[in-house]
């Protein structure tokens, strides 16, 4: 299983990789092992804001579904178009192409909250 180092992780399972004040955000490799084959997912609208650790939006697999807990606070810049017609690139490759938001981050020292590779990797142990 991959746990890339250049990635910051939460608790929930989310990831983010972070550009200036940017953030992508996606859920790990993990979480959609656990899940299986993801059927929909429901993102936000470009514009809403959530505090960190909200709820953001869902993923749906064949046969569950689990919520997205945002790991910094921060406004939706992009949403992930490509999910709408092929929301599998979500186990395809969850750290490239299934990548799901673009956030302005609110705060930057949210991101000390998080885990490492390595912490991660010891959590889903």
């Amino acid at each position: 299983m991959e746990f890339p180092n250049d990635l910051k992780y939460s608790k929930e399972h989310t990831w983010i990789s972070v550009q200036g004040n940017t953030g992508t955000i996606g859920i790990t490799e993990f979480a959609q092992s656990e899940l299986g084959e993801i059927v929909y997912a429901d993102l936000p609208n470009v514009g809403y804001s959530f505090q960190q650790d909200e709820v953001f939006g869902s993923v749906e697999a064949v046969k569950t579904v689990s919520d997205l807990f945002i790991p910094v606070s921060g406004k939706i810049i992009e949403t992930n178009e490509l999910l709408l017609k092929a929301p599998t690139l979500i186990n395809d490759n969850p750290y490239k192409d299934g990548w799901l938001i673009k956030i302005e981050i609110k705060d930057i020292t949210e991101l000390e909250n998080l885990l490492t590779s390595n912490q991660y990797k010891e959590l889903t142990n």
